[in-house]
């Protein structure tokens, strides 16, 4: 743990209220899917479904804006099964920190590694990708996401702020990249064509994407790992 990690985790966990019922409402926050996805993705929805002269646009850039979200989530899986593994501090006893919760938290987690965030990549890509269209409620979107998402996550010792500054680095940079008319042209004008002429398959399509989304892709992810345990 560095300095750096060590100053900020220090300083939130000694700041914070002691009682309980605080650390209870932090852990809604960061369990609850309202409180992570479903807002942000339901500002998507808006601005596929708002009419106005930039409708091919906002929906082009939808489609962009949830590949780039996905790639990015992919990247910081990839990153975090090939980087040297990290032990996220909830289960460092090493660090001296009694995080809120501690003695209560399942072992699930123990496996994964801490480097980077896969939720601040996933959902900063979403937040950026709403800025890059709608400036104002892309700047509420990008709060939610570093004090809903991010900052309780590091309150509770699920991961270091390193890790959510990676986690994030890597959400806004592939979500710049991926949203350049030059870039989503080969494919999200194709997308947005189908739903339209198929809306029936488009919409029950989208409507399973979006729920994987929602849910941080949970089960697709314990299916692997079962999987990965069972060879």
């Amino acid at each position: 743990m560095n300095a750096f990690d060590t100053t900020i985790q220090t300083f939130l966990i000694h700041i914070a209220p002691s009682s309980g019922f605080f650390a209870q409402v932090v852990s809604v926050l960061a369990d609850f899917y309202l409180f992570k996805g479903v807002l942000p993705l339901a500002i998507l929805c808006a601005m596929w479904f708002k009419p106005g002269s930039s409708l091919e646009y906002r929906r082009e850039m939808v489609v962009a804006i949830l590949f780039s979200a996905l790639v990015a989530f992919v990247v910081g899986r990839l990153l975090a099964l090939f980087l040297p593994f990290r032990l996220r501090p909830i289960y460092d006893t090493s660090l001296g920190l009694h995080f809120p919760g501690a003695s209560h938290a399942s072992d699930h987690l123990r496996l994964w590694s801490s480097l980077p965030s896969d939720h601040a990549a996933l959902w900063m890509a979403v937040a950026v990708g709403i800025f890059l269209v709608w400036r104002w409620i892309g700047v509420l979107a990008v709060l939610q996401c570093l004090l809903l998402i991010c900052l309780p996550r590091v309150y509770l010792g699920l991961h270091y702020p390193t890790d959510v500054l990676a986690g994030a680095s890597i959400g806004a940079t592939v979500v710049a990249i991926l949203t350049r008319a030059r870039l989503r042209a080969p494919f999200a004008p194709y997308i947005v064509r189908f739903i339209e002429r198929s809306p029936a398959v488009g919409y029950m399509m989208a409507f399973l994407l979006l729920f994987e989304f929602a849910t941080m892709f949970d089960e697709p992810r314990l299916l692997a790992l079962s999987l990965f345990k069972m060879l």
